[in-house]
């Protein structure tokens, strides 16, 4: 019997978002698109007008080993999008290192436009293999905070890093600025940051036997990228920040405590909260560094516990305030 109905022209996995800005100034969404096992929420009726909210999900709670997700994202010009998640990205066991789990997400920001993308970290299961790749194409004065974390898997189950494999890589590209003589723009843009992190157990460290034993203890490890005009002061912030960290050969302040506590009184909120951090970071051994590449600020953490990077990252954003004042407290959700 042929069906009276059209045939359908969704894919499984995919997504499609439109982020534009709405007549009245905030915030809204023009397209809303998705299809199993890729799953797509915002509220009806949003708390906070900062920027339009997005959770990415997934049925059943993660991703089955085969699992295709690629999602399409357009922020259009002077839209402000926030996307988090309710839980980790459960990545579940394959029954073949073939069987492979994947994940590919392409962003367009226009002129003027800010995508904050701030997930819970990713979980691998034990056996799973995952592959993930994100490619951000931005104009000029387009803004971007993304955060792309993963975790040793779950604790509980006497896993750490025991997944097969497991590969993330994040691009940012950006359209050439004109030429003083007036020449038209370059047809292909320019890629200012493209960092790949392959975690295989198959091929640790050559001098280490197993992919736990290069982790050195850490529970999570993450990126955080960083670029355009609403992204300068929290870039700026990273950097100073990451300046003041003791060096190699200097006087090691996190491991006087006491000695600070007592003059917590004549500091100044701002040195009051770094040297609670610092603190922090030690007792956590919280590891991170922070460069500026190519209008980029890329800034690496671990940490020996999931909620101690959490905890680190969060503390952080908030200190310096610009992701609640562009984007909205909503934003930050995953990272509270």
């Amino acid at each position: 019997m042929i069906s009276p109905f059209p045939k359908s022209s969704s894919v499984p996995g995919e997504g499609h978002l439109i982020a534009k800005l709405l007549p009245q100034g905030t915030s809204g969404l023009e397209t809303f698109k998705y299809q199993y096992p890729l799953k797509l929420i915002t509220p009806l009726r949003p708390s906070e007008t900062e920027s339009t909210l997005v959770y990415l999900l997934s049925y059943g709670g993660g991703l089955v080993a085969g699992d295709h997700v690629n999602l399409k994202v357009d922020v259009r010009s002077q839209a402000k999008l926030s996307m988090v998640t309710r839980g980790h990205t459960k990545v579940f066991t394959t029954t073949s290192p073939e069987i492979v789990t994947r994940q590919e997400m392409r962003v367009s920001i226009a002129s003027e436009g800010a995508l904050c993308l701030l997930p819970d970290p990713v979980q691998p299961f034990a056996g799973s293999v995952y592959e993930q790749k994100q490619v951000f194409r931005m104009e000029e004065d387009a803004s971007l905070c993304l955060l792309d974390w993963v975790t040793q898997g779950r604790i509980a189950r006497g896993e750490n890093w025991s997944f097969v494999r497991w590969i993330g890589r994040n691009e940012i590209w950006t359209a050439p600025p004109d030429e003083g003589d007036g020449e038209a723009k370059l047809e292909k843009d320019r890629l200012l940051v493209r960092d790949t992190v392959k975690l295989d157990s198959d091929k640790p460290h050559p001098e280490l036997p197993l992919l736990r034993d290069s982790m050195h203890g850490a529970a999570v490890m993450g990126t955080l990228l960083l670029k355009g005009p609403l992204m300068k002061s929290l870039g700026e912030f990273f950097l100073a920040e990451f300046a003041t960290l003791p060096r190699i050969g200097a006087r090691d302040f996190r491991s006087e405590a006491a000695k600070q506590a007592a003059e917590m009184a004549k500091m100044s909120p701002r040195e009051k909260w770094r040297a609670e951090r610092l603190v922090m970071e030690r007792e956590n051994k919280l590891l991170w560094t922070a460069a500026k590449v190519r209008g980029c600020v890329v800034v690496k953490f671990g940490a020996r516990s999931v909620e101690a990077g959490r905890l680190w990252v969060g503390s952080m954003l908030q200190e310096e305030g610009s992701i609640s004042s562009h984007f909205g407290d909503h934003a930050l959700i995953c990272v509270q």
